[in-house]
């Protein structure tokens, strides 16, 4: 039998190029990297953003709303429907302490239950990001504290989305977001085997 699970594994770098690294989040590096056993194969480059992870926050109330935002993405050039979520800004910060910050500081809630749903890669072809995925429940207000939306984040918008109604957007293409599609997809399947007799 296969033992399905992914491993930790690391091939020789014999060198490191930083192409771009500041204050901000991202660096972006250049690797030089051999093949292990593979001595006539030669080492080939591979570009590396790194990524410091982030967590993303399904919040749903007691009537089954998914607490969402409209938010502005240059890169993408779209306006898209995602979730509360934020990176974790120092290594080895808890993803369930980002999570609880983020929903605190994006949308002014906080959850007395958390579940963790999976963590997952967000393109491990060229990026170190993994992002982990948290169920809110239990939600109430919260204050932001001194924490001050700016940029992207003043323009937010806020919007309760019931969960089927959400499922349905992302099954017929309205809404792209990668987070937001493998969360609800996720919490999705998670329900359906609650009810099964399977379940």
């Amino acid at each position: 039998m296969t033992d399905l699970r992914d491993v930790p594994e690391s091939w020789p770098v014999s060198s490191h190029t930083d192409l771009h690294r500041d204050s901000w989040v991202l660096a972006l590096r250049s690797d030089q990297v051999s093949r292990p056993g593979a001595v006539d194969e030669g080492e080939f480059r591979r570009l590396v953003v790194e990524h410091p992870g982030a967590a993303v926050i399904l919040a749903i109330d007691a009537d089954d709303r998914v607490l969402c935002l409209k938010q502005y993405r240059h890169p993408a050039q779209h306006r898209l429907v995602e979730l509360p979520a934020g990176v974790c800004d120092h290594p080895g910060e808890d993803p369930l302490e980002v999570a609880q910050r983020e929903l605190r500081e994006e949308a002014a809630f906080q959850a007395s239950r958390w579940t963790h749903l999976l963590s997952t890669f967000s393109s491990p072809g060229y990026s170190a990001e993994q992002i982990h995925y948290f169920l809110a429940e239990g939600l109430s207000a919260a204050d932001r504290g001194d924490f001050v939306l700016a940029h992207e984040e003043a323009d937010l918008e806020t919007l309760w989305v019931p969960f089927a109604d959400l499922v349905d957007a992302i099954l017929d293409g309205r809404i792209s977001d990668g987070p937001v599609v493998q969360v609800v997809l996720a919490a999705q399947v998670l329900r359906d085997r609650a009810k099964s007799p399977q379940g």
